[in-house]
């Protein structure tokens, strides 16, 4: 209510801009989260609020060419979105920077702590390192006799690291057997599904991330050629094929990132804005791939379930 009055009282068009290194499609949903979050908080487009909207289309390359012209344009604040963080922050911008990501942000470099953001820049981010371990036991009660599960990872992933190390220690206390592929570019992806296919894994465990969000539908693929059930962090591989994913509620963190947004614009400098991480997280279950396979899932899985796609 107070961002109402305030935006509305001054009689002030707020300028802001939307940048990620990804496909317009691809982020549809959340952007309409994060429309709505603005709209709840008095922000209303073409009003109020001008929104420029800047799309890398899967080019890493684009986004420092964008952000130029965000600030040729001029806007008050950018909003950026995935792995165009990790090129912004180099960027040093001058212009408030509120993000969202998927990685550690202490580990990028964007901040000292999550309490203490550096520079110009904060934001939410969806690191849940942990939730690895809950996603290979799932795996465990799931899949019929599961000693071998590949991980998948894009080891230029902040925490990816952490990820890994969650996960080997999940896996040796459930008494699996689990390889590492590294995947930071389509050849390794590649390559290392062709070293799968000497010695196929019984599942998958795939880290979450926008490089993983790119080629999803071909690793889902390639995992089910050799039966072999895919489980990762968030809704979007779950709705392409995935066994199971169980992670952060990406919505949510989209809808607190209006909150940011607003603050900013309301003259809170970013380095007094603490970096948040998920505090909801969701289970969506693809009852169509389970069948595919063979597989009969726990009752406790399907109860528990926030989404199940038939």
């Amino acid at each position: 209510m107070a961002a109402r009055k305030a935006a509305h009282a001054a009689g002030k068009v707020f300028r802001i801009g939307w940048l990620t290194a990804q496909r317009e499609a691809s982020l549809a949903p959340f952007l309409e989260v994060f429309r709505s979050g603005l709209r709840e908080l008095g922000y209303r487009e073409n009003e109020n609020l001008e929104v420029t909207y800047c799309y890398g289309d899967d080019d890493l390359t684009r986004v420092a060419p964008l952000a130029d012209s965000l600030l040729r344009k001029p806007v008050d604040l950018i909003v950026v979105q995935g792995a165009a963080v990790a090129v912004v922050a180099e960027l040093k911008l001058s212009t408030p920077t509120v993000y969202v990501f998927s990685g550690d942000p202490v580990v990028a470099g964007f901040a000292n702590s999550l309490s203490r953001p550096r520079a110009n820049m904060t934001g939410l981010t969806f690191m849940a390192a942990e939730l690895n371990a809950k996603r290979l036991e799932i795996l465990r009660d799931t899949v019929p006799g599961l000693q071998r599960v590949a991980i998948v990872g894009n080891p230029e992933h902040p925490d990816s690291h952490i990820e890994r190390a969650y996960s080997e220690d999940t896996a040796r206390k459930l008494g699996l057997k689990t390889e590492f592929f590294a995947t930071a570019s389509q050849d390794q992806l590649a390559a290392a599904f062709a070293a799968m296919d000497l010695n196929p894994p019984q599942a998958v465990s795939l880290f979450a991330d926008g490089f993983a969000i790119q080629y999803r539908g071909w690793i889902i693929e390639q995992a089910m050629k050799h039966r072999a059930p895919v489980i990762s962090g968030w809704p979007a591989f779950a709705r392409t094929g995935a066994l199971c994913t169980y992670g952060p509620k990406l919505s949510d963190s989209y809808h607190r990132l209006a909150a940011y947004v607003d603050r900013v614009l309301r003259g809170t400098p970013p380095s007094e804005l603490p970096i948040e991480r998920p505090t909801k997280f969701e289970t969506i279950v693809n009852l169509r791939t389970a069948k595919a396979l063979g597989l009969n899932l726990p009752d406790s899985i399907i109860a528990s379930a926030d989404e199940l796609i038939e």
